[in-house]
């Protein structure tokens, strides 16, 4: 590689930072267990995708031709345990993109190290490339994420694909930004009551979760995604894009200012109304507290 080819590429923004408020719960100095050098065979998990899909105009399957390290003044910012490299990849199929891009690309990276302080081989692997373009370079893609290199498999495709598919869908959930008010209203029997917490979402779409309990039975929680809500209407799936914004965007706890117009009786049960949601959705990702904090605002 020539010093001037050399001296544009590092020239280019490195997009290594945290990119969702999920992401930004992660600490900069550590990797994922799903990083590029990690196990193909490692089970993709869907919130990890996730993120990674819904940022990203591009995502590549390539395989990696060469992979110079950078080292010195050019890898100022990185980790203690990573290593940084420019890798030029072949492109084999486009998951999504906006229209074509050449047949060889490059990207920067930085990669974990192993135990011994050495970086994984990164030639010839099959990789899928989270990333968007670099304006008036179109051999460029700069990585969304630090992580946004990972190891290709067949099963980190397939969930790759359905992400994308359920993110480009035009019922496709909105994208939640916090709460906006909660109501509860009891029922003509003792335990008996519904909660409704109305959601913020960017575009204004509509969105409401209900939590309805009768005596003798468990609670049933569902969420609508129009003005009216619908008796019909179920709780979603978990690793489902409706989940997956439901579970690591939403406060772990029922915001204050959600309850302003409830009377002191009225808010115990919004609150148990909550976190029974909460709790029903499980964890996001095995570390993540939350991505949006308790006043509805990002972490």
């Amino acid at each position: 590689m020539s010093a001037l080819k050399l001296f544009n590429i590092l020239a280019l923004p490195l997009a290594l930072t945290p990119v969702s408020p999920l992401r930004a719960q992660v600490p900069s100095t550590s990797f994922s267990a799903n990083v590029v050098g990690a196990s193909s065979g490692s089970q993709p998990s869907y919130p990890d995708f996730a993120d990674l899909v819904v940022d990203s105009p591009l995502i590549i399957d390539a395989t990696v031709r060469s992979a110079a390290r950078i080292k010195g003044v050019e890898a100022v910012g990185i980790a203690p345990d990573a290593a940084r490299f420019y890798v030029e990849a072949d492109v084999g199929t486009l998951v999504r993109a906006a229209g074509a891009i050449p047949a060889r690309i490059g990207w920067l990276v930085d990669v974990p190290l192993d135990a011994r302080g050495r970086p994984p081989s990164l030639k010839k692997q099959r990789v899928l490339a989270f990333a968007r373009p670099v304006a008036g370079r179109p051999d460029q893609v700069q990585l969304v994420a630090k992580d946004a290199q990972r190891p290709w498999s067949p099963a980190a495709e397939a969930l790759t694909r359905r992400i994308a598919t359920e993110a480009a869908s035009p019922d496709a959930p909105p994208i939640l930004t916090g709460v906006k008010s909660a109501f509860y209203v009891p029922g003509t029997l003792p335990g008996e009551g519904e909660t409704q917490i109305f959601l913020l979402t960017k575009n204004d779409r509509p969105a409401a979760i209900s939590v309805l309990r009768r005596p003798g039975e468990q609670p049933r929680w569902s969420i609508a995604l129009s003005e009216v809500i619908d008796e019909n209407a179920t709780a979603p799936a978990r690793d489902t894009l409706l989940w997956y914004r439901l579970a690591c965007f939403l406060p772990r706890t029922l915001p204050n200012a959600a309850t302003t117009a409830l009377d002191e009786a009225d808010v115990v049960h919004a609150r148990e109304d909550y976190a029974f949601v909460i709790q029903q959705l499980g964890a996001c990702h095995s570390n993540a507290a939350g991505a949006i904090s308790g006043d509805g605002a990002p972490a």
